[in-house]
């Protein structure tokens, strides 16, 4: 009896061990999906993916995306930006590759942080590696957005816009080739 009990334990204890990486990955799920968003800007080619959490009812600005604490817009791993060539973002020229985007929300402005470190989690922030920071422009939406949204409009004139849509707010940025006026 007693050696049908210890082969029990051990039978259990292998199942468990076996089961924990499944157990940590459902424990991981997620609730937010993953968008993301192409296009061509002066002949530059623009990617994004980011988490795309929802409102949900929640109030976000100034409550769930806090005043004056650094944000980064999205879920889970960071949002990236990345280009085949150099881009300038309102002010600030950023070269080829990929960057993590991250903002400033405040109740009076919004920056839009362009950090060199990628891959990390969301609440990582290291503004060491800041490649800099440049303001968006504040629109108030007519009709709420539920899901977060980035959005990258080519302008045929040149040019186009990086806007950040959630909720009752649209945050935008120019954008350009860099070397172009």
């Amino acid at each position: 009896m007693l050696r049908h009990i210890s082969l029990s334990v051990l039978g259990l204890t292998a199942v468990v061990a076996l089961a924990q990486p499944a157990l940590q990955a459902g424990q991981r799920a997620r609730i937010t999906t993953r968008g993301t968003v192409e296009a061509v800007v002066d002949g530059v080619h623009v990617a994004m993916e980011y988490g795309r959490p929802t409102t949900r009812g929640r109030e976000i600005w100034g409550a769930l995306v806090p005043w004056g604490r650094w944000w980064m817009p999205g879920a889970d791993e960071t949002t990236s930006i990345a280009t085949d060539a150099p881009l300038m973002v309102g002010t600030l020229s950023m070269p080829a590759g990929t960057h993590t985007i991250y903002t400033l929300p405040t109740a009076d402005a919004f920056t839009l942080i362009i950090n060199k470190q990628t891959g990390q989690f969301h609440t990582v922030y290291h503004p060491e590696r800041d490649l800099g920071r440049v303001p968006m422009t504040l629109t108030t939406l007519a009709e709420p957005v539920e899901q977060m949204t980035f959005v990258v409009t080519p302008v045929a004139a040149g040019g186009g816009t990086l806007a950040l849509r959630w909720d009752n707010r649209e945050y935008a940025v120019s954008l350009r080739a860099a070397g172009r006026d």
